[in-house]
């Protein structure tokens, strides 16, 4: 059986993914889909509260990433009341010029939950792996050990 959305949750949808518009374009008026308090977590960061702060984030983020872009067409998009998740990947480069995902410790996967106020974005919080170059190599160590030892007959 399947549900009908409503107006909101659909609206909720389309912010969410254009959230994401807006963060390859790194267009400012991404703080347009916040509430004035809203907050953000992302891993190794922590936590924004208000627009100030997470303009701040915005602003740090983007002298790391040279380039982003989205898969928009290929996100799963899932809402429920006051939320929606979205789930996807993400290519792009680093700063130093480093491509992302590397597909060997990085691969550019992300969940993003979103609470929403009316239309606008009340809490963000974004699960992805901040190494998107894969260059935390003691991380990547353990990790490669264990898939080589899975992959072993």
């Amino acid at each position: 059986m399947t549900e009908k959305k409503s107006t909101l949750q659909e609206a909720r949808e389309e912010v969410a993914v254009r959230y994401f518009r807006l963060v390859d374009a790194a267009d400012p008026a991404i703080l347009d889909l916040f509430t004035d308090d809203a907050q953000m977590f992302f891993p190794k960061f922590g936590i924004a509260t208000g627009k100030d702060q997470i303009a701040a984030f915005a602003q740090g983020f983007a002298r790391e990433i040279s380039s982003i872009q989205h898969d928009i067409p290929g996100l799963t998009v899932i809402s429920s009341g006051n939320f929606v998740v979205t789930e996807g990947s993400v290519r792009g480069a680093t700063g130093s010029g480093a491509a992302f995902p590397d597909g060997e410790s990085s691969y550019g996967l992300f969940c993003n939950v979103f609470e929403f106020e009316d239309e606008r974005i009340k809490r963000l919080h974004i699960y992805e792996d901040p190494d998107f170059a894969g260059t935390h190599t003691e991380g990547v160590a353990w990790g490669k050990s264990v898939r080589d030892t899975l992959t072993t007959p």
